[in-house]
């Protein structure tokens, strides 16, 4: 029986990931902090699949618990086929005024974190056989800068660079490690949680709205599949075309 593990799987794109990759017949394992209902509905709307579902709290500011947590998940569903690593925290703090701690913290948990992760996971996949899959949830700030966000873009970026360099070194093994950038998706760290996107107007977006957690499942469970074996080291930018819009920044107006 295949199995996945998700960091940060209590609410937005982990959630909606698990519930994902169960309709593709996964037996779920995730990690989840601080939000102890979010991760029961998690695990409820994985069980309604008809899989199993594991999930174990962890602050990856502890960044050795990201290993032990992998290790744990997969010890008690029976291996692991495919990670996801998801997730992530960041800060609105300008650079002259970050704070070194600050830093350390987001530069933690949004990179060395997935990089403990993964090695876990691989580890596991190489002795069992498996031809596995590793992704990492990445931004859009993994391609472009944000004001502001200096240790979380620097981390987005590092964790481009961390897939990349694991897609090459695993190949020889089966397993492929891509990355899935979001643009603006609508979850409790945008401030959009619940909201219908279609709802919301977004001028700067060609899309004209953010994503759904959903659109981001969607992306993730296609990398984790056998149809995307193929595929290794890329980056899907999920983005309603965010990013083009740097081709017209200095277009004059019509």
């Amino acid at each position: 029986m295949a199995v996945a593990i998700i960091t940060g799987g209590d609410s937005g794109i982990g959630r909606a990931t698990a519930v994902k990759l169960a309709q593709r017949g996964f037996d779920i394992g995730f990690s989840w902090f601080e939000d102890d209902d979010g991760a029961r509905d998690t695990a409820r709307e994985v069980e309604a699949q008809g899989r199993r579902a594991e999930m174990r709290e962890a602050d990856f500011s502890d960044v050795r618990r990201a290993a032990s947590v992998v290790g744990e998940l997969a010890d008690a569903l029976g291996g692991v086929d495919a990670l996801v690593n998801n997730a992530g925290t960041g800060t609105s703090t300008p650079f002259l005024e970050m704070e070194l701690d600050d830093w350390q913290h987001v530069l933690d948990v949004d990179l060395t974190a997935p990089f403990l992760a993964s090695q876990e996971a691989a580890r596991r996949m190489i002795d069992a056989g498996v031809r596995g899959r590793i992704v990492n949830v990445t931004s859009v700030h993994e391609h472009v800068p944000l004001q502001g966000a200096a240790p979380y873009v620097a981390a987005k970026h590092g964790l481009g660079g961390l897939t990349k360099t694991t897609a090459l070194e695993l190949a020889q093994h089966g397993i492929t490690v891509n990355a899935v950038a979001p643009g603006e998706i609508a979850t409790p760290m945008t401030g959009n949680e619940d909201v219908d996107p279609a709802t919301i107007e977004r001028p700067g977006i060609p899309a004209r709205r953010p994503g759904s957690a959903h659109e981001i499942a969607a992306a993730i469970a296609f990398l984790a599949s056998d149809e995307s074996s193929y595929v290794t080291g890329e980056s899907l930018v999920v983005d309603g075309g965010m990013l083009l819009m740097a081709a017209m920044a200095n277009q004059p107006a019509q």
